[in-house]
């Protein structure tokens, strides 16, 4: 619940917090119902890139076999950083988690930018970048996509000043679901600067770069257990970087930033790792079944997707109009109001074959005018 706060005390903020604008999230269920006078059982949520499949039954066992909670969690995460290590395929050394990757992408910002600063992103991309480097009075250099959202990286290299300190790719990204290559990647670790490749989709993507941060000082690479574990709800998320690298975040994260229900989710979800592989290969198929479907309707403009979501362009009528109308039917899809470049698209998660066939009639049925 957000508070509006009194005005006679707007001068003891920071500018470069009233500078921020706020991060839109989708919204609840509760939201939707409302919307849409339907009940939660009712309501397809396509909204927030969430595995409708859910997490491995392991993981619920796990938190309910844990008796109680009143001893602080392990400052050092050592047993959940050495099973996600190994899933990795990196040391331990060279990892250390967080609670989503939100915090991960806030700890950057903060060993890293001062005011003034600039910090490269190819847009449209992930909200959170400018709002935590916003927050350090960092500048946004943002350098467009071209119209496949695939990014220059010459660009970027030309972007590069003396006051650049991080280059951030959302690898797939978000929200356009564009892969981009590794050499695309390997070119822009040439400027010098902190190169920070967020991996949060890599489990439905072709190529990860995580273990080449053991070659790359300046390469950090982040990850979630949001998506492909289905972990949205516990907060749980991964920086694997160079061990020097990694020495300035132990110094600044909060202690205990990993809860004991968080680090026995991600424990139990990787002792399960054939539950979730075979969930993100579902997601996939259906991924490109969706992308097929989608692709007969004539006013849209489907992108191709290497997340657990697809990105389509409304060419006739209005995104936001449809998008309501579909709430209405009890399907909930993610519309986005800015930047301008993406106000005629529409986010749609990847859900179970009767997710796609019940969306697929819906915008058959609709008009988007």
């Amino acid at each position: 619940m957000s508070v509006e706060p009194r005005a006679t005390l707007d001068h003891l903020v920071r500018p470069a917090v009233a500078r921020i604008s706020p991060y839109v999230p989708a919204e609840t269920m509760a939201e939707l119902c409302a919307a849409s006078g339907l009940t939660p059982a009712e309501i397809i949520k396509l909204d927030a890139n969430e595995n409708v499949y859910g997490s491995s039954p392991a993981v619920a066992r796990a938190l309910a076999a844990q008796g109680s909670y009143h001893i602080y969690p392990d400052p050092e995460q050592t047993e959940t950083r050495a099973a996600v290590a190994r899933y990795l395929g990196v040391p331990a050394a060279n990892v250390l988690l967080g609670n989503g990757s939100d915090e991960l992408i806030h700890l950057l910002t903060l060993v890293y930018l001062d005011s003034g600063d600039e910090v490269i992103d190819f847009t449209p991309s992930f909200a959170m970048y400018p709002i935590y480097s916003g927050l350090m009075g960092a500048r946004m250099v943002c350098l467009p996509r071209d119209d496949a959202f695939a990014l220059d990286p010459e660009a970027g290299l030309r972007a590069v000043s003396d006051r650049t300190k991080i280059i951030f790719v959302a690898n797939p990204n978000n929200p356009t679901g564009t892969f981009t290559p590794r050499e695309a990647i390997l070119r822009l670790l040439e400027s010098g600067r902190i190169v920070v490749v967020d991996e949060a989709y890599a489990e439905f993507a072709p190529d990860s770069l995580v273990r080449d941060v053991l070659r790359y000082d300046n390469l950090v690479v982040l990850r979630s257990f949001s998506k492909w574990a289905a972990l949205a709800g516990v907060r749980a998320g991964a920086i694997v970087a160079q061990e020097h690298v990694l020495a300035h975040f132990w110094k600044i994260k909060s202690p205990f930033n990993l809860t004991v229900p968080a680090m026995l989710a991600v424990q139990a979800a990787l002792d399960d790792l054939a539950y979730l592989q075979n969930t993100v290969e579902r997601v996939k198929r259906e991924r490109e079944r969706l992308a097929s479907l989608l692709h007969q309707i004539d006013y849209l403009r489907v992108y191709p997707s290497a997340g657990n979501f697809l990105y389509v362009e409304v060419t006739r009528g209005s995104a936001a109009r449809l998008r309501a109308r579909l709430v209405q039917r009890g399907i909930s899809v993610r519309h986005f109001a800015a930047p301008e470049r993406i106000v005629q698209g529409l986010r749609i998660t990847v859900g179970t074959p009767e997710h796609t066939d019940r969306l697929v009639a819906a915008l058959r049925d609709l008009s988007p005018e």
